[in-house]
């Protein structure tokens, strides 16, 4: 079964490799993300989010509360660079909420009784059962793939410059975070690696170090100086020579990593998504 539907600004797609999986819980996963979507925008003027935010709302709900613990938590957790609530700005928790309503929505296929399934949104991906093939774009040649990864019941988010321009605020300066030009992070859910892929990219070119420090938590990133690390567990698909960009290791515990063209990655490759 494959489905794609436009959901809170971005494509939103399913592959399920189950037999004759039934059509209701993909209904529910994209009925659940409109949901999300109508209660958390903060783009929605009548969203729970922009009631809060306006004072309208005094007492979160329980799945708010649980988004806006989350940002708390990152927000200490990275001394400040992390921050929903930047000053001159409205409340705005969408660098939690996309990946922790995908991560929710894989759940209740899940739990539906899909277990060969790849959920992409937006670029972030869930793989469940697999192993799949997920590509990581360039951060420079939209064309290309930096690397190929193999994911199994994994989850893999990456934060950039290069769609939507310097969005990520380093919330202790308040100016846009422009250490790295992409950084991608494979974790346990999605709910963790697409917030701590946002979380590191605020923090810079130290937030690289903080990501791979993370438990569960394997990190690739271009910096702004074209630079290439990886931590060492990152789950690559495979090796090639360097070619798109200057790879240079900068610390020990880190290792140069070969990039492909988009041409190469994709030859037998017969599961593959792309993040980012």
């Amino acid at each position: 079964m494959r489905r794609v539907e436009h959901v809170m600004g971005f494509p939103v797609s399913v592959r399920i490799d189950d037999e004759d999986f039934p059509e209701a819980p993909v209904d529910g996963l994209f009925a659940w993300l409109r949901e999300v979507d109508a209660r958390f925008s903060p783009f929605r003027p009548d969203s729970e989010v922009s009631r809060l935010d306006r004072g309208e709302v005094r007492v979160p709900g329980p799945e708010l509360r649980e988004v806006l613990d989350l940002c708390e938590e990152y927000q200490v957790a990275t001394g400040g660079a992390f921050d929903v609530r930047l000053p001159g700005r409205g409340l705005d928790p969408c660098a939690v909420v996309k990946g922790w309503s995908v991560q929710k929505g894989a759940e209740l296929l899940a739990a539906a009784g899909a277990r060969r399934f790849c959920l992409n949104a937006g670029g972030d991906v869930v793989a469940a059962g697999g192993p799949w093939r997920v590509g990581v774009r360039h951060p420079e040649h939209a064309d290309r793939l930096c690397t190929v990864l193999d994911l199994t019941d994994r989850a893999v988010a990456t934060s950039a410059r290069y769609e939507r321009g310097d969005h990520i605020v380093d919330g202790r300066t308040g100016r846009p975070a422009t250490g790295l030009l992409s950084l991608t992070v494979v974790a346990p859910t999605l709910t963790e690696a697409d917030t701590v892929a946002t979380a590191a990219f605020a923090l810079g070119a130290e937030g690289v170090e903080w990501a791979a420090a993370r438990a569960g938590c394997e990190v690739f990133a271009v910096d702004a100086g074209r630079r290439v690390l990886r931590s060492a567990g990152f789950p690559v698909a495979g090796e090639r020579t360097p070619r798109d960009i200057t790879y240079r290791s900068t610390r020990s515990t880190w290792s140069p990593m070969p990039s492909a063209s988009a041409t190469e990655v994709g030859r037998g490759f017969r599961r593959s998504w792309t993040t980012g």
